[in-house]
């Protein structure tokens, strides 16, 4: 298996774990110029933007420190383009999740970490 697949296999597992947990799936993979977001939800109230991370093994670190700031950022600017998209305003509650796969565990942190950017869409 490459490693496109499994990617594509463990955002399946991390979907149907959110699932389960509530989150209502509204996106997979959600690309644009700036990149791409893994997962799209409804949480609640929030709108819930999901990075998936998977390490088979610690040789390379943790799934979790895979996200450092910069991809975060790059999260966020993806997250406020969609917003503009479909026209989600500032009474809007979102929030930037990681679901982080090490072996066999699977790991959701909510509220993963904040808005980086120049201010909101």
């Amino acid at each position: 298996m490459n490693g496109r697949q499994i990617g594509a296999e463990k955002e399946q597992l991390a979907a149907d774990y959110l699932a389960a947990q509530g989150v209502r799936i509204v996106e997979r993979n959600f690309q644009s110029r700036k990149g791409e977001i893994d997962l799209v939800g409804y949480h609640g109230k929030y709108l819930v933007f999901v990075e998936v991370k998977y390490r088979s093994n610690k040789k390379n670190g943790t799934a979790k420190e895979a996200v450092d700031h910069r991809k975060q950022q790059k999260i966020c600017q993806v997250a406020d383009y969609y917003r503009y998209l479909h026209r989600l305003g500032e009474d809007c509650f979102i929030r930037y999740d990681v679901v982080a796969i090490q072996g066999e565990e699977i790991v959701w942190i909510q509220n993963a970490f904040p808005h980086i950017g120049k201010g909101r869409v």
